[in-house]
């Protein structure tokens, strides 16, 4: 045969194979294949004579398209602490551009909520600014925390006529929630606002009425620069709590960081403490605060980043910043936290939630989705120990994450 016969006849070997792939492709959808570089051994003819000899080269070919899931098909279900929800619900709307397959459903509903799904296995992970309790984990000893970013609460307020932020300090705002300081020109608010003329308002408190994480770190805050709030007769800390204000017929319950920020805008001289995203997504004002360093200080996310410098991470991987001494820090900060299982039974979900995770805290998009929120990153220094642990979760004993 030929040389000319020869090239035509694989030409044509070339057109019927485009042909088949092409017809294969439109029958089963693909995922984007990377082209990758192959060493193959070829037969060539020696210019010249009749004789043939074996050449090796490098060669790049496009690997032929895997089959992936249908756009959709697999729901991971979630539930939680509101805290981080404008967050998760970002990344879940993002993720589902990179992986049409996957449908993240976060439903929110508080960490006392969350920590109660995930427990009884009715959702495939949760969120949770309050961390697990030793009976948690007994009672479900397969469960792990994941910390995610963190975030700074705020003292959001709705008085009429003042449109400047005000300045609060550890005595005025537990004054407040433990029902002691009763109007709005207190000589405490008043002397640390010595610029702006308070009415003569009653404060109406607005607190949450579902388990809360973010109830959480405020308490957290409170029992940490109260003695009155930390005494064994004091509310203390927890994801609910009885409020004095309530005994006192000044409370009042909203339903997630959502239900806060609405009744703070719905009542004139109200005050409650919701997530910073949410006061600035609803235009809400918020107090700045004097640190333990005496510093009065703005929530932003440098103030936080301040506060996360002193964490110390358990072997849980969890770790408390409320009231930290840094000069900068933002005092009411937490972190939060996603719960997973330690091992899955459906392996797809189990695939996607460990895919979901680790582009969420490693990718850069990621990270720049969840400052523009204004949560700050984890600590650098615990990034490893966080992938570790994403790196265990298995599926029936088999680990999920690719290398």
């Amino acid at each position: 045969m030929s040389s000319r016969n020869l090239f035509v006849t694989h030409r044509g070997l070339g057109l019927s194979l485009l042909a088949l792939a092409l017809v294969v492709s439109a029958c089963a959808p693909a995922v984007a294949s990377t082209p990758e570089k192959v060493v193959v051994k070829e037969t060539v003819v020696v210019a010249g004579t009749p004789q043939v000899k074996e050449v090796i080269k490098e060669v790049v070919i496009t690997p032929t398209p895997k089959a992936m899931d249908a756009l959709g098909s697999i729901k991971l279900n979630a539930s939680g602490a509101t805290f981080p929800q404008p967050l998760y619900e970002d990344w879940a709307f993002a993720f589902n551009q990179l992986d049409p397959s996957v449908v993240i459903n976060y439903a929110g509903g508080g960490s006392g909520q969350g920590i109660k799904d995930i427990k009884a296995g009715t959702v495939d992970f949760a969120g949770s600014d309050a961390l697990l309790s030793d009976k948690d984990y007994a009672d479900v000893p397969n469960l792990q925390m994941i910390p995610t970013v963190a975030g700074a609460v705020v003292l959001a307020y709705n008085v009429k006529g003042i449109t400047t932020s005000l300045t609060l300090d550890a005595n005025t705002v537990a004054g407040i929630y433990l029902g002691k300081i009763e109007k709005w020109n207190d000589p405490a608010i008043a002397a640390l606002n010595l610029d702006v003329k308070l009415p003569d308002l009653p404060i109406n408190v607005v607190h949450r009425s579902d388990g809360s994480g973010t109830t959480n770190i405020f308490t957290l805050y409170l029992s940490a620069v109260s003695d009155d709030w930390k005494t064994p007769k004091g509310p203390g800390a927890g994801t609910a709590v009885d409020w004095p204000v309530d005994k006192l017929n000044r409370g009042q319950g909203g339903k997630g960081n959502p239900g806060v920020a609405a009744a703070i805008q719905n009542t004139n001289g109200a005050i409650g403490y919701v997530e910073l995203a949410y006061a600035k997504s609803n235009s809400i004002l918020y107090a700045k605060m004097i640190n333990a360093s005496g510093k009065t200080v703005e929530a932003s996310i440098p103030s936080t980043v301040a506060a996360i410098k002193d964490a110390q991470f358990s072997d849980k991987l969890t770790a408390i910043i409320v009231n930290g001494k840094q000069p900068d820090a933002w005092p009411i900060a937490g972190f939060t936290y996603l719960i997973v299982n330690k091992d899955y039974k459906d392996c797809k979900k189990a695939g996607k939630l460990v895919g979901f995770i680790n582009w969420a805290l490693t990718n850069k998009a990621a990270t720049d989705r969840a400052s523009k929120l204004l949560y700050a990153p984890l600590p650098t220094e615990v990034q490893p120990k966080v992938m570790d642990v994403i790196g265990k979760i298995t599926c029936n004993g088999q680990p999920m994450m690719t290398k």
